[in-house]
């Protein structure tokens, strides 16, 4: 009978318990996934393959496990040592021993949240507003720090608030109906007018299914920001610091509603038959563009943030002695970080969307009657009116995919660059495999801004949008050209 080199019989037993229970948990220890056969088996073969030829099988063979797996292994051997000793009666206070996974307690996660404590005035106005009525709750175990409930007192104040709103909406919408359809002086601009500012009231109605029916999505990623602050903290040993993001918040409170203020008031000067209670109207549904906007732009900027303390944390940790299994818990936290920039866009999927499609349409619409009127008409102030708004529209569109692409890449570009300059030669093997599967998760969990599927959101759809803006008015103004030409041949 062949003998069984040393070490391969343990690798042996030890795939034969993997195998017996795919999914195991002992006292002490976290929960394990399987070993791979194949892998494992290969140093058998190997060895069996030796002795069967008349050479020496080598003394040791070593099998090539993943992190996760030598994870288990490690545990596993301490476990065993641990029971050893408790066999024996002897101490174990030397014996390290995986701790259970424990519920975090709610009181640190709050000491520990300051994302939510420097942005919380947004989330207020946000209720206050009506548009996304999240809560926070209190601080029980085994219950989020954020929450969506359609009983709770917040969604019942944004019920009242959109009831208000949506009254005065439909009867500024029923004028303005009314007067396009019967006014015996039907100019284009007037219509363009017109048509622009009733469809920025249509989206009002679109607010309960656009952004109440995703307040689940919005509780988990706020929850998400909770959590990864304090794994952040226990992983390595300092909190993730923003700063000046606390002024930033409160400025861009304000300047979304003194923005909305300006812009309606300069529609009102601009336009003779803009009446001033029709601003009433258009107030909250220009401040509400405003603070997603500004929401979009303190999130990718938190992003950023998160990402440069992870990459200097790293960088400290490679520095020392042996900082493989440091690795595992950053690849973890990296990870988590890129599933949070994937659950912004999931959550706020339909309001950014609609944000978008709003911007692309009201773009084309105004850029298009402008033109069309200076060419008939010469410049006045009516068209002033009509760029303020392009500029307006493409501003927005602009600040929002810019930070989307700053905070891809501070997330993913920068991050992997900083590990691709790490000097492998002067750590050991360990760290080496730990790098090695830090760059792979990067690769396979890219740090990309999506609306849940419906479109990236980065420079590219700047871009994107021009092209098709550009397309539209060409042919637009095509036509526009050809009935002027028409026009005078008749009149000749």
């Amino acid at each position: 009978m062949l003998a069984t080199p040393p070490g391969v019989s343990f690798v042996f037993a030890f795939q034969s318990k993997v195998n017996s229970k795919d999914s195991c948990r002992q006292p002490g220890l976290g929960v394990y996934k399987s070993v791979d056969q194949t892998a494992v088996q290969r140093p058998f073969i190997m060895s069996f393959w030796a002795v069967s030829r008349g050479l020496t099988p080598p003394s040791k063979v070593a099998p090539m496990l993943n992190p996760n797996q030598r994870q288990f292994l490690e545990d596993e051997m301490r476990y065993r040592e641990k029971l050893k000793l408790m066999a024996r009666g002897d101490a174990m206070d030397e014996v390290y021993v995986r701790k259970q996974e424990t519920v975090d307690d709610p009181l640190e996660l709050d000491k520990h949240d300051s994302f939510y404590q420097t942005t919380k005035s947004l989330l207020v106005l946000f209720q206050i507003m009506g548009v996304m009525p999240i809560h926070r709750n209190p601080p029980v175990k085994n219950l989020p720090r954020t929450g969506y409930s359609w009983g709770s007192k917040q969604v019942m104040w944004a019920i009242f608030i959109y009831s208000c709103q949506t009254t005065v909406v439909v009867l500024v919408l029923r004028e303005r109906v009314k007067k396009f359809v019967t006014s015996p002086d039907k100019r284009f601009d007037e219509a363009i007018y017109n048509v622009i500012f009733i469809s920025l009231l249509f989206t009002n109605f679109l607010l309960p299914v656009a952004s109440w029916r995703h307040g689940p999505q919005v509780a988990i990623f706020k929850n998400m920001w909770t959590n990864y602050q304090y794994k952040f903290f226990k992983t390595t040993g300092s909190p993730i610091v923003f700063p000046n993001l606390y002024p930033l918040t409160w400025s861009l409170c304000i300047f979304s509603w003194v923005l909305s203020i300006a812009i309606n008031l300069s529609q009102y000067f601009l336009q003779p038959d803009f009446r001033l209670w029709y601003t009433f109207a258009y107030y909250p549904i220009i401040a509400m563009l405003n603070c997603f906007c500004s929401l979009w732009y303190i999130n990718c900027n938190a992003f950023g943030t998160a990402s440069r303390a992870l990459s200097d944390a790293l960088q400290t940790t490679i520095r020392g002695e042996k900082p493989a299994q440091k690795l595992t818990e950053y690849r973890h936290l990296w990870v988590d970080l890129s599933h949070m920039m994937q659950q912004l866009g999931r959550a706020y999927s339909n309001m950014y969307g609609m944000y978008c499609l709003v911007i692309f349409f009201t773009t084309i619409i105004a850029t298009y009657g402008s033109i069309s009127e200076i060419l008939d008409h010469g410049a006045t102030y009516k068209e002033v009116g009509l760029f303020v708004i392009v500029f307006y529209c493409m501003g927005l569109l602009y600040i929002i995919c810019n930070e989307a692409h700053y905070a891809s890449r501070k997330v993913g570009l920068d991050f992997q660059t900083k590990l691709l300059n790490i000097n492998l030669t002067s750590v050991d093997a360990a760290t080496q495999k730990e790098v090695e599967m830090l760059l792979v998760a990067i690769n396979k969990n890219p740090p990309i801004m999506n609306l849940d599927g419906y479109a990236n959101i980065n420079r590219e759809l700047i871009t994107t949008n021009i092209t098709f803006m550009a397309t539209y008015l060409v042919v637009l103004l095509q036509f526009k050209i050809t009935e002027q030409r028409r026009t005078q041949s008749q009149a000749a």
